[in-house]
């Protein structure tokens, strides 16, 4: 049996641009908690604005970006629109089932196996 993962690694299709100029694609993602999706409605920002909660949110299970030291809002607001859109559905992904991986059958032999769909960026 296989252990329950609790963190993602990800690369992101375009990647977050620093100050620098230095481009970070790699990262991890963590499986969200009760509080994660809480805590954000208290935001004031999220309350003056309900579309700002997926930065707020993705700030919180965001545990790594390449060599950003602390992924916090400024640097979800800073992302690409692309990127954006591929944490929102991996987030989606992972904490709607709890797994990626999707049951399939060979249409040659009818055997059944699961496989975990690549996604864009990777």
């Amino acid at each position: 049996m296989s252990a329950f993962r609790t963190e993602f690694e990800f690369v992101l299709p375009r990647g977050y641009v620093d100050a620098t100029g230095e481009i970070h694609r790699e990262g991890t993602m963590r499986l969200a908690t009760a509080a994660d999706e809480i805590l954000p409605l208290r935001d004031p920002r999220v309350q003056a604005n309900p579309a700002y909660l997926v930065v707020i949110l993705l700030s919180r299970v965001i545990t790594s970006l390449g060599a950003v030291e602390a992924v916090n809002p400024k640097v979800i607001e800073g992302l690409f629109s692309s990127d954006l859109a591929y944490l929102q559905e991996l987030y989606n992904r992972i904490n709607g089932t709890g797994t990626q991986a999707l049951r399939v059958e060979c249409p040659h032999c009818n055997s059944g196996f699961e496989v975990v769909p690549a996604q864009t960026g990777e």
